[in-house]
């Protein structure tokens, strides 16, 4: 199949799933239905060309499938969809392919972005459902891109649509109350898998540039519909500052280049300028929250010439407006860094045994590696390479480890492993 073919198919899938779960309900069905339109696309576009209306033309061949799956279900299953049935509108005929989308189906792609973060389902739950049902994304490219068995992410999506039927989920916005607690999963959903896409917990490769563009294709429907959320804005203009580093933080090899190293002027100056843009509406409007802070901070970072050229007293001063706004041992880590830049490292280090004890970051190798860079910075050459070391033995990103591996040999302290 051809690419722009796929691409749109993909682009399309989730608003007709929208539309379709919002009129008829039944959300495991219709995506059933949307997949089978969008084989049927696959197979009929490249030989007879691309519809003139392409989201009419899959609603109109979804729905079809829609109308025969319940059938069969209600063979099936007769008390339950007899009574399904009588909560359904009369016809299930989709408007003509032809027919201009009404306008207000692009909403529908949020709601349903809002029922797949249901607070009945844990964070990777989320995560997988929202790939699959809004991101457009099969099940073997979800489970490739969180390095799961197939099988294994079959049944996690699976569980979690029972689930959120279970729960009492329902295609249509949360009150208020919810829809602002709810909108808080969504954004950190959305931004999860921009992380795991930036930094690959796992795996040879240190990016995964379609979770990180999946990520920033969710950011931006978010904020086309609520564009003035400050928040969402503020999600958007964070992962548009921080990806654009992307083309400079990796080496021919796939080595990772640390910030301090990289060439800035392979950095993408367009997403930088649209972030920054977004920061500037954004920030005046009310007290900036967390992911308006962090874009703040990747700012401070985006606007300095060289490594040298940065503000780390604003950066400092942003990252402690950022720890006082919630308990984020993260976030103090951070910190940790920026201080030691600022004050000294033996500063720094202080600041990260406030945190290395926590519960939280047991068993993280952030805590080793900070703490060897810190230590690097004072002079502590040996104990550094041992903390550089102990760092490598936990990650499970192979470039991070051979970076932390090499910072060891550097040092010139034998690395057994």
């Amino acid at each position: 199949m051809p690419r722009p073919i796929e691409d749109l198919l993909r682009e399309l899938a989730p608003r007709v799933l929208a539309a379709l779960t919002r009129r008829y309900g039944h959300f495991d069905l219709a995506e059933e239905a949307v997949q089978e339109a969008q084989l049927a696309a696959a197979a009929q576009w490249p030989e007879q060309g691309v519809p003139d209306n392409p989201p009419g033309w899959l609603t109109t061949v979804a729905t079809r499938r829609l109308t025969d799956l319940l059938r069969s279900e209600q063979a099936r299953r007769r008390r339950e969809q007899q009574e399904a049935f009588r909560a359904l509108p009369g016809h299930l005929l989709a408007p003509a392919a032809d027919e201009p989308r009404p306008p207000g189906d692009q909403d529908d792609t949020l709601l349903l972005l809002f029922l797949c973060c249901h607070p009945s389902l844990n964070p990777p739950a989320q995560v997988a459902l929202t790939l699959r049902a809004v991101g457009g994304l099969t099940t073997a490219e979800i489970a490739r891109a969180l390095l799961l068995p197939e099988a294994t992410l079959a049944q996690r999506i699976s569980r979690a649509k029972k689930r959120v039927l279970e729960a009492g989920g329902r295609f249509r916005m949360p009150g208020d109350d919810e829809r602002a607690r709810r909108l808080d999963v969504v954004l950190h959903v959305v931004y999860l898998i921009f992380n795991e896409g930036y930094t690959a917990t796992a795996g040879e490769s240190l990016y995964r540039g379609d979770l990180c563009a999946e990520a920033i294709r969710l950011a931006r429907m978010t904020h086309r519909l609520l564009p003035g959320v400050p928040e969402v804005s503020g999600l958007l203009a964070e992962l548009l500052l921080t990806d654009a580093r992307r083309a400079a933080r990796t080496g021919p090899d796939g080595e990772l280049i640390p910030l301090a190293e990289q060439d800035r002027g392979r950095w993408d100056r367009a997403m930088i300028d649209e972030g920054i843009a977004l920061l500037t509406e954004t920030l005046p409007r009310r007290r900036p929250g967390p992911y308006q802070l962090q874009a703040a901070i990747a700012a401070v970072h985006a606007e300095a010439a060289r490594f040298e050229d940065t503000d780390w007293a604003q950066i400092v001063a942003l990252y402690q407006v950022l720890d006082r706004l919630g308990d984020n041992p993260v976030v103090t880590l951070n910190r940790a860094v920026a201080v030691a830049m600022l004050s000294g490292p033996e500063a720094g280090l202080a600041l990260l045994e406030t945190v290395a004890g926590d519960r939280r970051m047991a068993g993280h190798h952030r805590v080793h590696a900070v703490r060897g860079h810190l230590l690097e910075r004072a002079g502590a050459r040996a104990t550094a390479a041992e903390e550089y070391r102990a760092a490598a033995r936990l990650t499970t990103s192979l470039p991070e480890r051979r970076y932390l591996r090499g910072r060891a040999a550097r040092l010139d302290v034998a690395d057994p492993a």
